[in-house]
């Protein structure tokens, strides 16, 4: 299991995932489910994924193969005109990845499955946030629906919901989705530090800040100890139950 956020707000996108695998309770590892590319100037991809892991790997890997040489193969992550022919692109891939790694063909329930949490901005368009599913069709992030998450999201929702704002910081964003992800690792043994975060600001065209956070990290643990002491405190101050 995995999970991973993508936020939009006004100011750009936040980006969170977790990096714990597992093939049983005695084989965990760590792994990065988290992609970015840039052209400096021109664009920047952020793309998250949750599922059977050999499937989404084999689909990052054939993006990134494709960017080689893009005049002899299918068109470039890096070249597609917008975020919605990018977002179709990835669509495509992890069909394509499925189709000949599932002989029954893909679905979402399927053994070899992975969904897809892509965002970014591409020079004269606005930052774009796209869920992707296995079958290969999409939706985009917008004021009803302003975040994603996949995999292990339960446990970090409600807090999202609750504290979202549109015009919230990036630097907010952060402390919201350490909040969730602090909800989520202390619910669920298949969400597991080291946390990835990436920072995506508003016609930036370029990669923000960066940051992994492991669970003995300084301001983890403030985040996680502050907010366990908030609801403490808002726990003692309600008043007594009676029947």
């Amino acid at each position: 299991m995995t999970y991973c956020v993508g936020l939009l707000v006004e100011r750009g996108l936040v980006f969170m995932s977790d990096t714990r695998t597992n093939a049983g309770i005695d084989n965990i590892s760590v792994v990065s489910k988290m992609k970015t590319w840039e052209v400096p100037g021109e664009r920047f991809l952020c793309l998250l994924s949750a599922g059977n892991l050999a499937t989404t790997q084999a689909t990052v890997s054939l993006l990134q193969e494709r960017m080689l040489a893009p005049s002899e193969r299918q068109p470039a992550i890096l070249t597609q005109p917008s975020m919605f022919q990018t977002a179709k692109m990835v669509g495509e891939t992890i069909k394509e990845v499925i189709s000949y790694t599932t002989p029954a063909g893909q679905s979402a329930d399927a053994l070899f499955s992975g969904t897809f949490i892509m965002g970014g901005q591409i020079k004269g368009g606005r930052p774009r946030l796209f869920l992707i599913y296995p079958e290969g069709n999409f939706i985009e992030a917008g004021p009803d629906n302003p975040f994603f998450q996949i995999g292990e999201h339960k446990y970090g929702r409600p807090i999202i919901i609750r504290t979202y704002d549109p015009q919230m910081s990036l630097e907010d964003c952060a402390k919201l989705l350490l909040v969730s992800f602090d909800s989520t690792i202390r619910s669920n043994l298949s969400v597991g530090a080291p946390i990835d975060m990436q920072f995506y600001e508003t016609d930036q065209f370029r990669a923000g800040y960066k940051r992994r956070f492991d669970l003995q990290d300084e301001y983890y643990q403030t985040i996680s100890g502050g907010w366990s002491d908030a609801l403490k405190e808002a726990f003692d101050r309600l008043p007594p139950f009676e029947r």
